[in-house]
């Protein structure tokens, strides 16, 4: 591990998604020596979706690839540095702040933690196993992998029914397995899925183990109405029954809820003086790409604010 530097920087950011990219937008336009920390490429889970409808500024939709490119692109025009490297530790106590990688350790005067949330497990027989040959979590990854071949879809809000309708491009047939009677999605999501010949139903149902040999062969589904046993024939199985933090903060101070999500204020500030939370991460009534960007100028300012009163 090699330090990079002994003079401590203004700002470390831990995660490149839309909220991490908009405090390094901000606080590198204000003259803050700004560095980011991501483990896979800039975008979070935003730069795996095929299409946002509800970023304003966009009539007729945006890819999340391109959109999130584009922010990545302006943050490095004002100046912010990127090191896609994964963080392994952090010291957030004191008036300097540590980050640490494999490959270095940061100096940092303030922290803002943007790290997302990742995919909820279902946690039945299965899912680990064909974890990668046949289970996955991001259709716009691996749904060319499924072309006309049969897939499920688990869960019953946007996410599940926004890819369900994406995997429609590939896979001949797409089965939707909820475990309630409604969506509790978007009423344009909700009209698309019912309204798509490729999409099969299977509500009031719940997943109870995913099968094959080498690969995934299928799915078992459970009626909750009557107890019933399903084996629904297919390939592919993705999960999107919701987050939870992605990051334990935890060990390193920071107050986080029982699904591990960081506590704030309404200025993204956290129980650590100098240490910020945006985005996916922190505890939030909605989490949007919409909302990480207000998260992350929010926390951008009130960074900048806590560096000057120091």
């Amino acid at each position: 591990m090699q330090k990079t530097s002994d003079q401590p920087l203004d700002m470390a950011i831990v995660g490149a998604g839309p909220a991490g990219l908009t405090a390094a937008i901000y606080a590198a336009r204000s003259g803050l020596m700004v560095a980011v920390f991501e483990s896979a490429g800039p975008g979070g889970k935003a730069a795996l979706t095929d299409r946002i409808d509800n970023y304003p500024g966009f009539p007729s939709g945006a890819s999340g690839f391109e959109l999130m490119n584009d922010f990545y692109q302006q943050a490095v025009n004002v100046g912010a540095q990127f090191f896609f490297e994964e963080v392994r530790d952090v010291s957030l106590e004191g008036d300097v702040k540590k980050v640490r990688t494999p490959e270095r350790e940061l100096l940092a005067r303030t922290v803002v933690v943007a790290s997302g949330a990742r995919q909820r497990a279902l946690d039945i027989p299965g899912e680990a196993a064909f974890q990668g040959r046949g289970v996955s979590q991001c259709a716009t990854c691996d749904a060319p992998f499924f072309k006309e071949k049969r897939v499920v879809v688990i869960g019953g809000k946007n996410a599940a029914l926004e890819e369900a309708a994406y995997l429609t491009r590939f896979a001949s047939r797409v089965t939707l397995v909820h475990r309630r009677e409604e969506f509790r999605a978007s009423p344009a999501a909700v009209a698309e899925v019912r309204q798509n010949p490729k999409i099969d139903l299977r509500l009031n149902c719940i997943p109870k183990s995913i099968v094959g040999n080498d690969k995934v062969t299928g799915v078992e589904v459970e009626n909750r109405l009557d107890g019933s046993i399903e084996l629904v024939p297919c390939e592919g199985v993705f999960v999107y029954i919701g987050t939870q933090g992605g990051a334990n903060f935890a060990a390193a101070g920071l107050e986080i809820d029982s699904s591990g999500y960081i506590k704030t204020d309404a200025s993204m500030g956290t129980n650590i003086p100098g240490v910020y939370a945006a985005g996916d991460i922190r505890t939030t009534v909605l989490r949007q790409v919409a909302t990480a960007v207000g998260d992350g100028a929010v926390a951008a300012v009130e960074a900048e604010r806590y560096l000057r009163k120091k």
